[in-house]
């Protein structure tokens, strides 16, 4: 039987190249995506993963067309009002991770609702990264315990990134082709297990996330022991 992961953080890459491709605006790629995603939350939840965290908006996105950009506010604030709901009887616990100051009022509000209203679920804890860094994460972190006159080290700055309230993700999934972690959990996945997907994210469904589940239950995870170190081998001699 395949190892669960704990936590699978997903880089959600390809809405825009699968509508290009279909001669679509890219928004319409993004709402394949949202699609996808709610899809995906459900996938999680019947496998017994218990938290997924998901890269929807990076702070470099900015950096993309006005018009998509613009897409992506509406798309988030029409998907929350759409998905809260169903999400919330499916005992799942919405939590947004990121800068908030640069959104709009609106947008801030329908995160801390959204939030409030799934805050007592716990079937499976959704990540949703907007307008976030991996970057900004450790600095933010850094720079609140230099406020609070709290020494930096490694403990203390895991107990300030914005994640510090799950565990570091078992696996690491991009989708879209692409091999590189685009500024996403740097910190928390020092040790995460990469699964790189040629599948655009709109296309990324039931099997590739099984495939993905099954590639990862096939690894060896030392952690910087020696392999019969692990448990598994330390029972096989004592057989």
């Amino acid at each position: 039987m395949s190892q669960v992961p704990h936590h699978i953080a997903i880089v959600m890459d390809g809405n825009g190249r699968w509508a290009t491709r279909r001669f679509l605006p890219r928004v319409a790629g993004h709402k394949k995506g949202v699609d996808a995603l709610r899809a995906c939350v459900r996938h999680c939840g019947e496998r017994g993963v218990k938290v997924l965290t998901v890269f929807a908006f990076s702070s470099e996105n900015w950096n993309r067309p006005p018009e998509e950009v613009s897409g992506l506010m509406d798309l988030l604030a029409v998907a929350l009002a759409r998905e809260v709901p169903n999400l919330h009887a499916d005992g799942v616990r919405l939590h947004f991770i990121g800068e908030r100051m640069g959104l709009s009022d609106k947008v801030r509000a329908g995160l801390e609702q959204a939030e409030a209203a799934t805050a007592g679920n716990q079937r499976l804890q959704l990540n949703v990264c907007f307008n976030y860094g991996g970057r900004w994460d450790i600095a933010q972190a850094a720079a609140w315990l230099a406020a609070q006159g709290v020494p930096i080290n490694e403990g203390s700055l895991d107990r300030a990134m914005a994640l510090a309230h799950v565990a570091d993700p078992d696996l690491l999934i991009r989708t879209g082709g692409e091999e590189r972690l685009s500024n996403f959990l740097l910190w928390q996945a020092a040790y995460s297990e990469l699964y790189f997907s040629d599948k655009l994210w709109p296309e990324f469904d039931e099997a590739a996330l099984d495939a993905a589940i099954a590639d990862y239950s096939a690894r060896e995870r030392r952690f910087g022991k020696t392999s019969d170190q692990l448990p598994a081998r330390a029972s096989q001699r004592a057989a």
